[in-house]
């Protein structure tokens, strides 16, 4: 194996009696190069967003959402919420409630969902942290309320305007009599608008937890239970500690199942921009085949002596496949470098921006370890695809010189 890996290195960095072979053996290296840079920054660029939006998500959405399984409303007395705050890793509980309504501000209609919230929602979630004007008011003699970036767009709610409130309407549940009113009525001022970057910011607008309570005519009832775990927590054991507590009637989701469908289409996009690169890649590899193959046609005499010396034919195709592995090793080693110094330039001085409108200026990237390994597998493979054909041609050369 040493003498083969020897013989490899020696015809890839050899003098060769065309030039051609070396410019295109180097140009070979050059592609898969590229090719490698290219696969890490697709997969940073996409981890990057990923990261920024779940962080975005997580200043709205709880560490843990215990939900029903069926239905809407539940009484909070029916919830032993004492036997929840006595789980170990357990830091905070809030009850919220939601449901689709009508809104309307100053002659702007839309229809959206009120979630009703209270102080301990905000120590749950931290969305205090991703307002972007005024402050979270739901605890006071007023009635306040903020609203999603999207939603106070849409409703053409003025900053500046303290005197105009927002009026919710909701449908009367149950039937009632022929001269009663068929919906209730709730009115606030808005004191605050949050992003998140997500759909939340089009339909979300939050409210005291007991006025939207009374605009459904419920008492203490609740849609959701949103729970804040402590840093060192085990997750696991939380999650089945209140599936035993709840019983069967409530789903208990972490953070991921949460916005399951929106990461796994992330993932989904993530996937099949690296395979169309994958195919570029796969197209930058004929190159290596062309070289290679060059390759084997100028070294003729030196198979065929190799051969007559005892050589195998399974050790001639050895040597080649090193050659290739070799080749795909320095486009490997060559492009992370060129992938790294992309990375920390976008990472240090947003090379690449996005256009205007966006919550950021330029491209989010992250680099994850597994990446390295995941465009490694890739690279090497394609690489051995490409050795294959050359490789068995170097088999056949005959180990007569004369008549080669």
């Amino acid at each position: 194996m040493k003498l083969n890996l020897s013989i490899a290195f020696r015809y890839l960095f050899g003098k060769k009696s065309t030039n051609a072979i070396n410019i295109i053996t180097w140009i070979s290296i050059i592609g898969m190069a590229i090719g490698t840079a290219s696969l890490i920054l697709i997969l940073s660029v996409f981890n990057g967003f990923e990261s920024l939006l779940t962080g975005m998500l997580s200043n709205f959405n709880p560490d843990v959402k215990v939900t029903l399984v069926t239905g809407k409303y539940i009484s909070e007395d029916s919830v032993n919420i004492g036997s929840i705050k006595k789980i170990q890793g357990v830091d905070q509980v809030a009850f919220t409630l939601e449901e689709t309504s009508f809104f309307e501000y100053n002659g702007s209609q839309e229809v959206g969902i009120i979630k009703g919230v209270n102080k301990d929602f905000l120590k749950v979630t931290g969305l205090d942290t991703s307002l972007i004007a005024g402050e979270a008011k739901f605890d006071q003699k007023t009635e306040y309320g903020i609203l999603g970036s999207g939603m106070s767009t849409k409703l053409s709610v003025s900053p500046s305007d303290a005197f105009s409130s927002v009026n919710v309407y909701m449908p009367l549940r149950g039937a009632k009599g022929p001269l009663s009113k068929e919906f209730n009525a709730y009115s606030f001022y808005p004191s605050g608008t949050f992003s998140v970057g997500s759909e939340v910011d089009q339909q979300y607008v939050l409210v005291n937890y007991n006025a939207v309570n009374q605009l459904l005519d419920l008492e203490k009832h609740f849609s959701s239970i949103e729970i804040k775990l402590s840093p060192q927590a085990s997750e696991k054991h939380i999650l089945k500690e209140l599936q035993k507590i709840l019983g069967p009637k409530f789903k208990v989701s972490n953070r991921y199942q949460q916005d399951e469908g929106f990461l796994k289409i992330m993932n989904i996009e993530k996937w099949i921009s690296y395979l169309i690169a994958c195919l570029s890649l796969l197209i930058i590899a004929f190159n290596l085949v062309g070289s290679l193959w060059m390759i084997v046609l100028e070294k003729k005499k030196d198979i065929a002596i190799l051969k007559s010396m005892g050589q195998t034919k399974s050790g001639i195709r050895t040597i080649f496949m090193t050659l290739g592995f070799l080749i795909s090793s320095i486009g490997i080693v060559v492009g992370f470098a060129l992938g790294l110094v992309l990375y920390f330039l976008q990472k240090q001085y947003g090379i690449i921006s996005i256009p205007d409108g966006f919550m950021i200026d330029a491209y989010p990237i992250e680099i994850r370890w597994i990446d390295f390994v995941i465009v490694s597998i890739t690279v090497m493979t394609i690489g051995y695809l490409a050795s294959l054909l050359p490789s068995l041609r170097a088999a056949k050369v005959s180990a007569f010189v004369r008549q080669e």
